[in-house]
């Protein structure tokens, strides 16, 4: 019985580890190209330029080293292609 109980943690434990580093990966999938031309457009609002887009979700969106005139920032923006969240990328 003892055996069956350390096992059986040990599985769960196993598998709690294995989930947390899949969660880690913050890239989902890939803007659409439709996606892109509208955060493109938002983002040359400001003077920026993104080389790709990510899509974290259905309401969020990530830009990792935008081009920026005033220099390199991460941006995120919202499912309405708003900006949330600008930081500099040193």
């Amino acid at each position: 019985m003892m055996k069956r109980l350390l096992l059986a943690s040990l599985f769960a434990a196993g598998s709690t580890m294995a989930f947390a580093q899949d969660g880690d990966d913050t890239v989902e999938e890939m803007a659409s190209e439709e996606e892109t031309q509208m955060v493109q457009e938002t983002l040359s609002k400001i003077g920026c330029e993104a080389s790709s887009v990510e899509k974290e979700s259905d309401n969020l969106f990530e830009v990792d080293d935008a081009t920026c005139e005033i220099g390199q920032y991460d941006i995120k923006l919202d499912g309405e292609y708003r900006i949330t969240v600008m930081s500099i990328d040193e």
